[in-house]
């Protein structure tokens, strides 16, 4: 335990003779992650978005137009009972449809009360067998007179799932790269660092001390400076996405009746990314930078 407090000691006293130079690696390492961050957050929600619309994909909505009457209202429904490919057909009346748009709405419900009447039609939700019947109830569903809109949602969620892929992609190819900028950049830090100490750690290594010895305070340096970056673009990224999800959370739960992922469950997993990739880089720099210099 003293060698661990001791290595500890050296790191920050290190840390500390070259302040300048840990405090512009730590700001780098700290933008690098920022911007893995945003990607990572745009992810989760784009995902939560696809995987809402697609509990819904084989589910068409028909709203009926204002004032049909009741009698056509029940004739349109058995119409499209009948049609291939349907499996139910739902009836889902005017004051239902307020009722479960409440719900999905949550806590945000008490926007609607300031409407003056349900804006909402009496509809349909029709539930089919494949994709292919999806799209041929839905054309024949608007060739109908009573008929004001079909919703299908098998086009969004491919769309969705295309930019789910694209950001997802774009993440591995943004981690990997930031990943190997990070660790040359705490390399070079701790280069510099040895060579400020080159004379130090001769007399050390005359005295009979060991590699492991000589290397534990700059592995631990730069493990500090990678758990500090985590902690500050962990909290740079609460901030960012805490304040973005404030100005359009209504918007999006109004749009698209789903809730985004809350801020204070994404903090903890930002978190524990962030702390697992910073303390690699700052190991893996500190180590490549010492072994170059031990190995003279």
């Amino acid at each position: 335990m003293s060698r661990f407090f001791y290595n500890l000691k050296q790191s920050f006293i290190q840390m500390g003779r070259n302040k300048g130079m840990y405090f512009t690696t730590i700001m780098a390492i700290t933008a690098m992650m920022l911007i893995l961050g945003l990607f990572f957050v745009s992810l989760v929600n784009v995902n939560l978005l696809a995987r809402s619309i697609e509990k819904d994909y084989n589910v068409l909505q028909i709203y009926i137009k204002d004032g049909t009457s009741q009698q056509d209202v029940e004739a349109v429904g058995k119409e499209l009972e009948a049609m291939q490919g349907v499996e139910k057909a739902e009836f889902v009346s005017k004051a239902d449809a307020l009722l479960t748009l409440r719900e999905k709405w949550g806590e945000n419900a008490y926007l609607l009360d300031s409407l003056p009447e349900n804006p909402l039609p009496d509809s349909y939700n029709i539930y089919v067998s494949d994709k292919d019947a999806a799209s041929r109830v839905a054309a024949d569903a608007e060739a109908m007179e009573q008929i004001e809109d079909v919703v299908y949602y098998q086009e969004t969620l491919e769309k969705l799932a295309k930019a789910s892929r694209f950001i997802e992609i774009g993440s591995l190819i943004a981690m990997a790269f930031l990943v190997v900028v990070s660790t040359v950049i705490v390399a070079n830090t701790i280069k510099l660092t040895v060579f400020n100490r080159e004379k130090e750690i001769g007399i050390m290594k005359y005295l009979g001390a060991t590699d492991s010895f000589v290397r534990a305070p700059f592995i631990w340096g730069g493990i500090i400076v990678g758990l500090l970056s985590a902690c500050l673009a962990t909290g740079l990224t609460y901030i960012i996405y805490d304040k973005v999800m404030e100005i359009i959370e209504s918007d999006i739960t109004r749009i698209f009746s789903m809730n985004i992922v809350p801020s204070e469950q994404l903090v903890q997993i930002l978190l524990c990314m962030f702390t697992g990739i910073g303390v690699v880089i700052g190991a893996a720099g500190s180590m490549i930078s010492i072994r170059r210099f031990l190995n003279k």
